[in-house]
């Protein structure tokens, strides 16, 4: 049996507000604060959901350690379904799967991909405000004699 996806999709939510809650409240293990819950998705039977994040580096300029965060997510893994479900208050818990988020990587790449862009743009718009035509101004003009006819 499918629920409909506005059940699933409100379910979702609050799936992700529980998770992140419990993330910076009850769930005590290291470098979970660097975590940040992004979104989360349900399967129409809302028997899964998985749970997108992102990891932040602990010093400015620091690369995150995915890796650490993807293992400690793993490691707490029945501990968050068991709040979740507790939380949710529905007959069955959905199974917790974590996915690093990329839309943030994603995004950043699009923003350079546009600024060099327009930069090209800004720089191709100077060059021709100062271009002459190669040939005559106006290759389309009649000669003298035709305009007197």
């Amino acid at each position: 049996m499918m629920a409909d996806q506005a059940r699933a999709g409100r379910m979702a939510k609050r799936i992700q507000t529980i998770v992140a809650t419990a993330l910076e409240r009850q769930i005590k293990a290291p470098r979970v604060e660097l975590i940040t819950i992004t979104d989360a998705r349900v399967t129409g039977d809302l028997h899964d959901a998985t749970v997108y994040y992102t990891v932040r580096g602990e010093n400015i300029g620091q690369a995150p350690d995915e890796e650490a965060a993807a293992e400690t997510l793993e490691r707490i893994r029945g501990q968050l379904r068991k709040i979740v479900g507790d939380e949710l208050g529905v007959r069955f818990t959905p199974t917790l799967t974590f996915a690093l988020d990329t839309v943030p990587e994603t995004s950043a790449h699009m923003e350079a991909v546009l600024a060099r862009a327009k930069a090209r743009d800004e720089e191709l718009a100077r060059l021709k405000a100062q271009a002459t035509p190669a040939w005559d101004a106006n290759p389309y003009k009649t000669s003298d004699a035709e305009e007197g006819r």
